[in-house]
């Protein structure tokens, strides 16, 4: 009888950054209804999309989550991540793992993501990602905060994450769609602000 040779893939309640200097490491993940962590695949071309513009650059990480999506740009050679979660339970899982990676320049915040781009604040971020509960469809109001609270870098890309049968979001007028794919019940986009 052969023995079939299991795959590097992550368990429940685990997920696997994918490239860079933490390649394959696993993360635990908490526990918190209605967390979805990106998938794997979603991430693996996401961040192929943006191997250009990553090394160096400041990261925000709204709805973070497990933080899947700041640790994947941090291992890649992202400068900088802020993270914000509102869930207690995911913000302290989210600290353990980066404890656990040593992950340098990682910063989190437990807070409300609306609330956190409200606040005036001096930070610009080269690449936001934005991936919130599915069932709240509140991307058109999280871009049009990014410009008006000037949170955006020259050239800025920001990562979108929704339900595919939710309508496309509304986007300011003079960003453009660089990617959009779907993938199962998801849709995923990557657009940039002009420099």
């Amino acid at each position: 009888m052969t023995k079939r040779h299991k795959m590097n893939r992550p368990q429940p309640g685990r997920l696997r950054i994918v490239a860079g200097n933490w390649r394959s490491r696993l993360l635990d993940v908490a526990d918190v209804p209605g967390l979805r962590p990106t998938s794997e695949r979603i991430r693996e071309t996401l961040f192929n999309w943006l191997t250009p513009r990553i090394h160096g650059a400041h990261c925000l990480d709204l709805f973070a989550g497990t933080g899947a999506l700041g640790l994947e740009a941090l291992s890649r050679g992202a400068r900088s991540a802020v993270f914000v979660e509102r869930s207690a339970l995911a913000v302290s899982m989210l600290k353990e793992n980066i404890e656990r990676l040593g992950a340098e320049g990682a910063a989190v915040l437990q807070m409300d993501a609306v609330d956190y781009l409200r606040r005036e604040r001096p930070e610009r971020f080269d690449i936001v990602f934005l991936d919130p509960p599915f069932d709240a469809e509140m991307l058109d109001e999280l871009c049009t905060l990014l410009v008006e609270k000037r949170l955006l870098a020259e050239g800025a890309c920001v990562y979108l994450e929704q339900d595919r049968s939710n309508p496309e979001p509304v986007l300011p007028d003079d960003w453009q769609v660089l990617k959009n794919k779907t993938a199962g019940k998801v849709r995923y986009m990557l657009v940039q602000q002009p420099a």
